[in-house]
């Protein structure tokens, strides 16, 4: 590992409050964090236990709303009328600020889920009912999305502010948005595979998608999801190998 100085600082986020119950072994390993506030999984108490997991750790919150789906945990495109999807989306993360505000945690970002995150990234009319819904965090939060999406670009002409997010454990179509989880492939689970997959995006800009190409992407936050039976694993080999490239997971 060389000089501290010419390490590269990144940061690398997990959804949890999932009901995978591996919190206090992820938490440790990473810097930011997306807590389910309702909609696909959680609710208060383990909204409570995880924002206390993740303020001894140190790690920033973000919320994780999604359609109000619990059945199909969030993975399901859902049709909504505007106001009901916003009242859903401004209670989701109304809860987990009632939660943060006792433990004297602010929140840091909010990180659309599943379904919901996949159709912001692609549907501008759905990003701007979304992005109306949020107007009051828009100069306190960041908002993680994915580069390229029509909710980055939405956000970013409302004046939001973002963070782009990339996954280390998903792959990747040639238009930037991911493998469906319908294909055995959607999942990067070896440690190593999923290191060298990250390393392509920090030290090249570019993403290797499931065709082969290299494609330009920008990411300020990487994600690696909770709820993978190897997300241990592989953080624990992140945490081990990223600094012997010269690469630090920032806390």
């Amino acid at each position: 590992m060389g000089d501290i100085k010419d390490m590269i600082n990144i940061d690398i986020n997990s959804d949890i409050g999932e009901g995978v119950g591996n919190e206090a072994q992820l938490l440790p390993l990473i810097s930011s964090c997306n807590i389910a506030c309702g909609g696909h999984a959680g609710d208060i108490g383990t909204m409570l236990k995880v924002a206390s997991l993740a303020k001894e750790h140190k790690v920033l919150i973000g919320a994780h709303p999604s359609y109000p789906d619990r059945a199909n945990f969030g993975r399901t495109s859902i049709i909504m009328a505007k106001g009901e999807l916003q009242k859903s989306i401004l209670s989701q993360i109304g809860n987990l600020n009632t939660v943060l505000t006792p433990l004297g945690v602010a929140l840091n970002h909010i990180k659309p889920h599943g379904a919901l995150y996949n159709d912001l990234a692609k549907d501008s009319e759905l990003a701007r009912i979304f992005l109306d819904s949020i107007e009051k965090y828009k100069k306190k939060v960041f908002l993680y999305a994915p580069y390229g999406s029509k909710i980055a670009e939405e956000a970013l002409y409302l004046g939001f502010q973002i963070k782009y997010e990339a996954f280390a454990d998903r792959t990747y179509n040639d238009d930037l948005s991911l493998v469906s989880r319908e294909d055995p492939l959607a999942m990067i689970q070896d440690p190593k595979a999923v290191k060298d997959h990250l390393l392509t995006m920090i030290t090249k800009g570019r993403v290797m998608t499931i065709s082969g190409k290299a494609v330009k992407i920008k990411a300020d936050t990487y994600c690696i999801h909770g709820d993978s039976p190897l997300a241990l694993q592989i953080l624990a080999y992140l945490s081990k190998h990223l600094p012997k490239n010269q690469i630090l997971i920032k806390k």
